[in-house]
C-alpha cells in the first residue's frame, strides 16, 4: 500500500472520531496524476446528497495538460463509492452538531485508488495548543532518552 497524498492539516484541525475507506470515481488521466502526486486535499470535504457521497474541492491537475479534454475541471465534484450501511451511518452522524467528513489520504489498494475519509469534530484553539504542547513534551522525552 503506497500513500500518494495526505491531508496533514486534518489531524491538526479536527478530532478524528471514525475512519472509512472509500473508492473514488476517476478518469484515467486523473488516476495517473494522483500516482505521480499531482493532487491536493487541502480544503476538501465530503457531502452526502441523495444517498450518495461526493468529494468536493479536491484539486487533481491533469497528467498531461496537452492531452486532456478542453472542458476538464481539476476541482470537479467526484463520486465516492461506499456501501449503503456506511452511507447510512455517515448521514446519521452528520446531523449531530458539529460533525463533518474530511478526507485524510489517497492511497492504492491493489490497482485501485482509495480515499481514507474520517468523521471529525472541529478542535477549539485551546485543544490545538494542547496537542502541540503534548507533541513537544514527547519529543523532549525522546531526545533525553537518546542522549
Amino acid at each position: 500500500m503506497t500513500t500518494y497524498i495526505q491531508n496533514r492539516k486534518a489531524k491538526h484541525d479536527y478530532e478524528i472520531l471514525d475512519t472509512y475507506e472509500a473508492g473514488l470515481v476517476l478518469h484515467g488521466f486523473e488516476a495517473k496524476s494522483i500516482r505521480t502526486g499531482k493532487a491536493s486535499l487541502n480544503g476538501t470535504y465530503v457531502i452526502i446528497r441523495g444517498g450518495e457521497a461526493f468529494l468536493v474541492n479536491a484539486n487533481i491537475t491533469a497528467y498531461q495538460p496537452a492531452n486532456t479534454p478542453k472542458d476538464y475541471d481539476p476541482e470537479r465534484v467526484r463520486k465516492l463509492l461506499l456501501n449503503q450501511k456506511e452511507l447510512a451511518h455517515l448521514e446519521r452522524s452528520l446531523h449531530t452538531q458539529g460533525l463533518t467528513i474530511v478526507p485524510l489520504s489517497l492511497y492504492n489498494s491493489g490497482r485501485n485508488i482509495k480515499l481514507k475519509i474520517a468523521l471529525v469534530r472541529g478542535k477549539k484553539k485551546a485543544d490545538k495548543r494542547e496537542t502541540i504542547k503534548q507533541r513537544d513534551v514527547k519529543r523532549d522525552i525522546q531526545r533525553t532518552l537518546k542522549g
